[in-house]
Formats: structure tokens, sequence, C-alpha cells
């Protein structure tokens, strides 16, 4: 039993008559009245009752009927979900990052590709950079974006191209001395207490900053430790010194803070957004398209890791 024999059925069903329903079907009329016997047969059944005024269903027709109509329709729904499916517009994306990443790239790509694909399920998860380089590699997300590229064993099959390059700025209150200045000097935060973020990716930070204060820094060594970039900035306004993070908290106004240029300009690991080399999903590939639209620089580097012209 075939698709095409629930179609005659129900054709022959709708027009009560085999020369309507074949000329409805765009078949002739003797390949319907032999499917229908095949039918018939197949099931064991009399379908239909042939009679001068009609052809009519009957009581096994209709409980037939009914059944093929709920299959058809299943069968249709099964054709638009494979290939909603295949265009990425259904599914599940497992996405990792760290929190900085909230202030830029992550809003206006995640927010267009929530409203591009209503129907895939995001799971994002907040985590620091090993532990969602080693969810990658282990397949359980599929995408990260992490403080510099995952590195450890397995790194070498993903993916990966910066999304967000930041150099060093400072956060300090609107009653601050510095809060004036477009700029402050590596002479001036030695002199100040200052604010830094901690967690797992602090390492590469604190060894920029430690390069950039030197290595007996005391103001370092001395500096309260915030959770992230979030923290930093409200801690500055409430005074406790000087906070110093990436250039993209500019993209956190708030009243009461004022940010200054470090001079000389300090570059820190860049944001990198990572997944895996065999990773085929429609649904990555749908978000990797959302990226290369938001950021076309993004894009090109994307093209040449995956070898597209």
């Amino acid at each position: 039993m075939e698709a095409r024999h629930l179609r005659y059925a129900l054709a022959l069903a709708e027009h009560g008559h085999f020369g309507r329903a074949a000329h409805a079907l765009g078949i002739a009329q003797p390949p319907l009245s032999k499917q229908i016997a095949d039918l018939e047969r197949e099931t064991g059944a009399r379908l239909f009752d042939r009679t001068r005024q009609g052809v009519f269903p009957t009581a096994a027709g209709e409980a037939f009927l009914a059944r093929a109509r709920r299959a058809l329709e299943e069968m249709t729904a099964a054709t638009v979900d494979a290939s909603r499916a295949a265009r990425g517009e259904t599914g599940r994306l497992r996405l990792g990052f760290i929190a900085s990443a909230l202030l830029d790239p992550l809003p206006d790509v995640v927010g267009r590709f929530g409203r591009e694909r209503p129907d895939v399920r995001l799971e994002l998860h907040e985590m620091a950079s090993g532990r969602s380089a080693t969810a990658l590699i282990a397949g359980e997300l599929d995408v990260a974006v992490t403080l510099g590229p995952p590195r450890g064993a397995g790194a070498e099959h993903l993916v990966s191209v910066p999304v967000g390059h930041d150099h060093l700025i400072a956060a300090v209150s609107r009653a601050h001395p510095y809060a004036g200045q477009a700029s402050v000097s590596v002479d001036q935060l030695r002199r100040q207490p200052l604010i830094v973020a901690a967690g797992e990716d602090e390492p590469a930070v604190a060894a920029v900053l430690r390069s950039l204060l030197g290595e007996d820094a005391a103001a370092l060594d001395g500096a309260t430790v915030a959770r992230d970039v979030h923290t930093i900035i409200g801690l500055a306004a409430c005074g406790v010194g000087v906070g110093l993070g990436p250039s993209r908290m500019l993209a956190v106004p708030r009243p009461g803070i004022r940010f200054c240029e470090v001079t000389p300009r300090t570059m820190l690991p860049d944001l990198v957004l990572s997944f895996a080399d065999c990773d085929r999903s429609p649904v990555l590939s749908a978000f990797l398209g959302t990226v290369r639209n938001n950021c076309p620089d993004v894009g090109t580097a994307l093209d040449r890791r995956l070898g597209h012209t």
C-alpha cells in the first residue's frame, strides 16, 4: 500500500464517481478502478459500494478513510518537518559563552537568530573558557565563545575565529580624580586601588595586567576581585577604585561611571567563536549564517577557515 492508494480512495469518496475522481487526480478511469480494487483485495474488505446513484464508502470504507486521511496529514507534516530541519529552522543549539560576550557581540547575534529561527531551542550556558572548550570538544556544546582560542587535547579538531577584539580601559566613578581625563597612564594606575575580574578566565587577563604594571605591582596584588565586568563597573561606581576591563564595557553606559583609555594601549585576548570541524548540523550552519550577516569580518574569516571561496 502506497500513499497514492490513500489519495485515490479519498478522491473517490469526495467525488462519489470514478470518472470525476479520475479527472481530479489527473489519471484515466480504468487505472483508478484497478487501484481501488487492488486496495480492497489488500485490506480484505469492500471499501466502496458501486450503485447507479454513485460510489459510496461502506462502513469498512469509512473506517479506512478516517485513518487514511490522518496518515496523509502525518506524511505531509513529516515532509514539512524534514524540510524545516534541513534548513535549520527547528532543532537545538547549545551555546557556551563567557559573561563579557553578552556585552558584544552575542546580544545582536542571538537576538537576530532567535527572531529568524523561533522554533530552534536555544540552550545558553554561561561558563568559563576552559570549561566551555572542554564541553565543546566532548560534544556537549555546539558552539562556544571563549576568551582566546580553545586549547588542549582535541582543540585541533575545532574551527575557531575571532569575534571580538578588546583593549584595556579603566572605569571610575564620576567623583574620582580621573573622571575628567580621556586617558590614564600606567603610572597613574599604579597609585590607585584597582578592581579586576576573577574567575577561570582571569589568568590570561592577569598575565596582561602584570606585564603592563610590572611583576611587583602592589596595586594589582591588593586589587579588589570582581566576578565579571558588570561587577567591575558597579564597584567602580561605588568609588572602590579604578576598574580595569575590556573595551566592550563601553557598551554598558551607566550613570555615575566614566571610562578612560589606558595608555599605552594594551590589547587583551580576543573573543573567539569555536565549533567542531566535523559538525554539519543545519542549525549550526544557520547560526553561522546569522554571525556572517551581523559580523561581515567574521564571515570572511569563517569562509577562509572552512575553505569556502
